[in-house]
């Protein structure tokens, strides 16, 4: 008895354990069905990729005209190539290297041509995959290093402060145009920022419109942007962020009023004119905002306004906004004020703050201006 006891004892743990067996099979075998395959390497010719746009743009005689290549890369061909030249210098990853079987990678001007393509266009990763030859994700890599290049080379010299020389000469033009005193035009723009993270949504958004992020910007008549800070939320309006007055609502009426008024609105216009052709020239930065990262985004404007200054003093001996001749020789009335303005130091901030922000100086200041634009161009038309 007590061995068939035994033996039905053997039987019983026997079956148990094939049924579990059995059970921890079938889930290995559904996790293995359900486990995600390894993406599929795509042979994309990345030789043939760098050669027909070698071809295309950058051979002695290239298929499409210098014209077509400033309006597909946003600046002339000698500018993009001193880019790609500091890049592929400076930057290891757009170094062109081999790989273990002697094969050559991407080419630097693939890479900053995938990267220039991006800003220009505002388009996604992938766009130019089979004019290009590279995939996505190594688009948007690009895209990083390009961003953090320009910053780190050439936003010292493309987004600085107006030195004695600069202020000189804005002052000048200021003075020309019947705004003495006057170094440039600011004003805010709204970069809408699509994919804002929820928590922040309503720190960013305004009213029951889509979140925003505010660019504040100075620029001159020539189109130079001095002062660039990004990252204000959206909720902020222009008055909010520059705490600037109305100075058309409570303008006076009468020939000098409206004479005033027609020159001093040319002159505001000068920051706006600057941040049409920043969103013309890179659309990425006029289309809403595709990263979740601030950082990122607020890399991609800088980055846009340095190449906005690039192209701006690359192309300024073709245009001359306004005759400054007469004060070439050093008679300028300006000198004096700007020299005292170099000796302020940062304890005299706070004053200067309180003072433009002073109503009655405010009101002294515009009543001087309506006179001296009246003075300069009243006449004119007689």
């Amino acid at each position: 008895m007590s061995f068939s006891s035994s033996d039905g004892v053997d039987e019983a743990f026997e079956d148990f354990f094939e049924e579990e067996f059995d059970n921890i099979l079938d889930s290995l075998l559904d996790v293995q069905a359900n486990k995600p395959k390894r993406r599929a390497y795509i042979e994309r010719d990345r030789e043939q990729g760098h050669i027909q746009l070698w071809n295309d743009y950058f051979h002695e005689n290239p298929t499409y005209p210098p014209d077509m290549f400033r309006r597909r890369f946003r600046m002339n061909k000698p500018l993009f190539l001193r880019i790609v030249e500091r890049l592929s210098t400076g930057v290891p990853y757009f170094w062109q290297r081999r790989n273990a079987h002697g094969r050559k990678g991407l080419s630097p001007l693939q890479k900053c041509t995938a990267a220039i393509r991006m800003l220009a266009y505002g388009e996604s990763g992938d766009t130019y995959d089979e004019y290009l030859r590279l995939g996505e994700s190594t688009a948007l890599l690009c895209l990083e290093h390009f961003t953090n290049g320009i910053i780190d080379f050439f936003g010292e010299e493309y987004l600085r402060r107006p030195t004695a020389e600069d202020l000189q000469q804005l002052l000048d033009i200021g003075e020309v145009r019947g705004f003495p005193g006057m170094i440039g035009s600011i004003d805010c723009m709204h970069w809408e920022w699509k994919n804002c993270p929820t928590a922040w949504r309503g720190q960013y958004t305004r009213g029951s419109g889509k979140p925003t992020i505010v660019l504040e910007a100075v620029a001159s008549e020539d189109l130079w942007i001095w002062h660039a800070f990004f990252g204000l939320p959206g909720t902020l309006n222009d008055i909010n962020v520059l705490d600037r007055s109305p100075v058309f609502d409570d303008i006076i009426q009468g020939n000098k009023a409206e004479l005033f008024a027609k020159h001093q609105e040319s002159t505001r216009k000068d920051v706006e004119r600057a941040f049409g052709v920043l969103q013309s020239r890179f659309a990425i930065v006029k289309n809403p905002g595709l990263l979740w990262d601030k950082e990122k985004l607020g890399k991609i404007m800088r980055t846009c306004v340095i190449l906005h200054n690039m192209i701006v003093e690359n192309e300024r001996g073709g245009y001359s906004l306004s005759d400054t001749s007469q004060f070439e020789s050093g008679e300028s009335s300006r000198s004096s004020k700007v020299k005292r303005r170099e000796s302020l130091h940062s304890h005299n901030m706070l004053g200067m703050r309180n003072e433009v922000r002073n109503s009655g100086k405010h009101d002294s200041l515009k009543a001087d201006l309506v006179e001296n634009v009246w003075q300069k161009f009243g006449n004119i038309d007689e």
